[in-house]
């Protein structure tokens, strides 16, 4: 069973319509974005920042649960200089890019415990680990999933349960489509392979991590050698 929160959009919206057309069980997320087509049973509008609203969600299909594959990948961005920021736009980004990532956490962590068996995988970014001015919410989010991934890996490791982060760069869906095209050209000209990603390397990725049982805490960077 793959869950996968912001499904409705960019790599999420991917990931979600690769493992539908391979025949898996996946459960997709999604909150503002409107979702075009719904299938029965696996897509649900979920707020992941209010706690109530993940715990319903996540009794509503407890009943489906075997062998979760969590992927975490709802996120928001807010561009500002620190001293000129709006601080509930900042707050926002950490609610839902930290604090919904560990809601999901939370909830299902007890199923796993009890099956043996999870993999929950978190997206952070290179954003935070450069240093970018006007991105100290999205890096502050980013960079707090590596101290959620080690401290949630150790204590589960040895219940069958890995959690690992991919480092992501920039790639050709979602947040990059949000800047001009002058701006694209500058990023990519940065990047050591001299293009923007392609998703199926996310989507390696994650089969190699599923598979991988000796692999947890840790986060591995895909992102074209940009640093």
């Amino acid at each position: 069973m793959i869950i996968i929160t912001g499904a409705s959009k960019g790599i999420g919206k991917f990931l979600f319509q690769k493992y539908s057309g391979l025949g898996v069980e996946v459960i997709g997320t999604y909150n503002s974005t409107t979702v075009e087509e719904k299938k029965p049973n696996s897509m649900y509008q979920v707020d992941i920042t209010d706690y109530e609203q993940v715990q319903e969600f996540i009794q509503k299909i407890k009943d489906r649960l075997q062998e979760v594959v969590l992927i975490n990948s709802a996120g928001a961005n807010y561009s500002g200089f620190a001293h000129k920021a709006k601080i509930d736009a900042w707050k926002k980004v950490i609610d839902i890019n930290l604090v919904g990532t560990f809601h999901m956490i939370h909830h299902l962590l007890t199923i796993m415990r009890e099956q043996q068996y999870g993999r929950i995988i978190n997206f952070s970014s290179v954003v935070a680990q450069m240093s970018i001015p006007g991105t100290s919410a999205y890096a502050a989010s980013k960079a707090a999933l590596w101290g959620l991934t080690k401290s949630v890996s150790a204590e589960n490791a040895s219940k069958g349960i890995t959690v690992n982060t991919l480092n992501l760069g920039y790639y050709n869906i979602g947040m990059i489509n949000e800047v001009t095209p002058e701006i694209q050209e500058i990023i990519k000209s940065k990047i050591p392979v001299g293009a923007f990603g392609d998703p199926e390397n996310i989507f390696e990725a994650i089969k190699f991590i599923i598979n991988a049982p000796y692999l947890t805490g840790t986060a591995i960077d895909i992102n074209g050698g940009l640093f």
